[in-house]
Formats: C-alpha cells, structure tokens, sequence
C-alpha cells in the first residue's frame, strides 16, 4: 500500500480509502438489515489486513445504517480501531439550527463506539449551505471540539461550484478537503487542489459527457 503525508502533520494516510456508502446489501427488509454484515466486514477487514487506514462513512449512508455497523463491527475491536483513521461526517443538510449540531455529534460517537473522530468533515458543502452553517456557528463549534480532543482534524466535502471552494477554504482553516476527482471529472467543482478526493471510479454517478 502506497501511503500520504499530511502536510505539517507526521500521520500517513493510505492512498486508497474504503467508503462505506455502498456496502454489500441484502435485498428487502428494514433498513437495519440492509448490509450484507458477513460480507461487508469481510471486505474491509481485508483492506485493513493490506494497508488500508482511511475508513469514510457519514450519518445517511445505508439510510443511517452505516456508521452503527462500523462501530458494532470494525471499530469495537481495539485492534482493528487502532489501524484505522476514521473519516466521518456532519449531515449540513439536516442541521436547522445551532442547538442541533452537538447532539448530532453525539450520536455519531454513540453509534460509532468511540470517543472521538479522526477526520470529520461538514458534508456536501457548496457556497449556500457553508454561509447557512456560519449563521448557525459551526466555525465556534469547530474550534471547540478540535481544543475537547473530540476531532482530531476538522474537513468538509464538497459539491458546489470552484469559486465557492475557494472561499470555504479561505474562510477557515481547515485541516483538508475532499471532493469528487476523477478521469472524468478532473475538473469539475472544486478542480484539481484538493488533498483528499472521493469517487475515484465515479461513485456510480452518471453525468453527460460533453
């Protein structure tokens, strides 16, 4: 396994990451049930097993499912959590007010079974939903859990336009980012300065090619 260094900071990061938003699932039944445990587990004990450290999930993947799974799966094993950096992420679309951003946090520990995240990231900004969480203090809320310990580094992803990248990154100092780049996509949204990227084959996404 090929590893990165953060800039300024002495942690190395695999250059390839397991996302956790489509685990292998079982067909039907409530949403609890959705991933196919066995297999799941399976897949990403043997990236760990290879080198794999940088483990992504977020509170809407497999409909809210995701984050419990690793936590009752992977993450509560004390050897298996020390192998692992773990990436998730602050639902800003579901966040309405100031008082809901810390018992969101909460939970996600709960269900994650830990006491603190690696990478946590504000999710799927673009310019809008950025000056939405500013209104609300998320940069105060920021600050405070990165000096509890409770974040260990402070990101957000991104679906917007370039423009509003830039000035995210300007308006906060953010630890790292990450967006979609791919073959395809080299170019589009944020363009080619971010430190971490996501769908690398595409996600499953399907857009027009011009």
């Amino acid at each position: 396994m090929q590893y990165r260094t953060m800039p300024g900071r002495d942690e190395k990061i695999s250059a390839l990451g397991f996302g956790c938003m489509r685990l292998p699932t079982h067909v039907g039944g409530p949403a609890s049930s959705l991933i196919d445990t066995a297999r799941a587990k399976a897949q990403i004990v043997s990236a760990i097993e290879r080198g794999v450290n940088y483990i992504d999930t977020a509170v809407p993947y497999h409909l809210g499912a995701s984050e419990s799974f690793l936590g009752e799966h992977i993450l509560s094993d004390p050897a298996l959590r020390a192998k692992v950096l773990l990436a998730t992420k602050l639902p800003c679309i579901r966040i309405k007010t100031a008082e809901a951003i810390q018992p969101t946090f909460d939970k996600q520990l709960e269900k994650l079974r830990v006491e603190s995240i690696d990478y946590y990231l504000l999710h799927a900004l673009n310019g809008p939903s950025w000056d939405k969480m500013v209104e609300l203090g998320v940069i105060e809320w920021m600050e405070q859990k990165k000096a509890e310990g409770r974040v260990r580094h402070m990101g957000f992803s991104f679906h917007g336009l370039k423009d509003d990248f830039l000035r995210i990154c300007d308006a906060y100092d953010f630890d790292f980012a990450q967006v979609q780049y791919n073959m395809l996509d080299e170019r589009y949204q944020a363009g080619i300065e971010p430190i971490v990227f996501m769908e690398g084959g595409r996600g499953g996404q399907r857009r027009p090619v011009l």
